[in-house]
């Protein structure tokens, strides 16, 4: 996938495209309205950007407590900008 535009226009298919890692499987299912199949992609997952989605993820769902211990594990910090703009920020840098 080349950049956010064609991630963004893949919205529009039914499930994600094949090449998506699966932190980016993760967001665009959120994208989608699917929050629990997109935490459930990252949920058993340790490293550092399944952490970061994960932090993510529950931040979303207003588990803040849940999201800062995330966001530790990932070695970051909660950042302070929007939902939307955190998701962007998200599939920018793992594209």
């Amino acid at each position: 996938m080349k950049n956010i535009a064609v991630f963004k226009d893949s919205l529009t298919q039914l499930s994600p495209p094949e090449e998506l890692s699966v932190y980016l499987q993760s967001l665009w299912l959120d994208a989608k309205g699917d929050w629990n199949a997109a935490h459930h992609l990252v949920d058993s997952m340790e490293d550092k950007t399944a952490c970061r989605v994960h932090a993510y993820l529950h931040r979303k769902e207003g588990d803040i407590w849940n999201a800062d211990y995330w966001y530790r594990k990932a070695g970051a910090k909660r950042p302070a900008v929007s939902l939307d703009e955190e998701w962007e920020m998200l599939v920018k840098e793992l594209l």
